[in-house]
């Protein structure tokens, strides 16, 4: 989609009811439900993050959005593809904050360049207990990326147009959180496994956005 369409269909995007749980539905992994079941008690005590789906125009003007991968380590979501964001500090004044700073510090974008548009409806990820808000922004102009070492190992532009795609929409094995092999629906994503929380986001995005084109 060209990035001068995509700014054109902005202003709408506030204006339009989050599908929410009918978006998350289409990408919820299988066992996700009994997973809710047994964090019932740590709920109440979840922590929050703010994560940003920032858009963007490549050389040819054509909208993009950033993911990234995240680096092997010893945690739930090692190696797993994300959008930039993280947890909610006490110096931010908000989880739009939270996910501002944390998109400057992953991916290197300066706070002022970001302009956010409008939040998502907010997604509970089991294995890490957090509440995770996402926040759709845009820059006007292709950022310089500085990917931050310790966290990112690689960055992920994709195309607008490819998450519209239906043929971007799989059904994929993945390793969990807690060593099991399972079947998931999933975006493919310039060749990269997209699923849980962040194709859950995504679901949604692509919804409302299809509801303007």
């Amino acid at each position: 989609m060209d990035f001068d369409a995509f700014l054109g269909l902005c202003p709408k995007i506030k204006n339009i009811p989050l599908p929410a749980e009918a978006s998350h539905l289409k990408m919820v992994p299988p066992y996700r439900k009994e997973l809710l079941n047994l964090q019932k008690g740590a709920i109440e005590k979840a922590k929050k993050a703010g994560v940003l789906a920032l858009f963007y125009p490549d050389s040819s003007r054509q909208a993009k959005f950033v993911l990234m991968l995240r680096k092997t380590y010893k945690g739930v979501h090692s190696a797993q593809v994300s959008f930039p964001g993280g947890k909610l500090e006490k110096q931010d004044g908000s989880l739009q904050a939270a996910a501002l700073r944390e998109t400057h510090e992953e991916v290197g974008v300066p706070i002022y360049d970001m302009e956010v548009l409008c939040g998502f409806s907010e997604i509970y990820i089991p294995p890490s207990n957090f509440y995770v808000y996402p926040f759709l922004a845009l820059t006007k102009n292709r950022p310089l990326f500085k990917p931050q070492d310790s966290e990112v190992e690689l960055l992920i532009e994709v195309d607008l147009e490819t998450l519209l795609h239906h043929e971007a929409l799989k059904t994929s094995k993945v390793n969990t959180s807690y060593g099991v092999e399972a079947e998931v629906p999933a975006f493919i994503l310039n060749g990269h496994v997209v699923w849980g929380a962040t194709a859950m986001i995504l679901s949604e995005i692509k919804d409302v956005l299809k509801q303007l084109i």
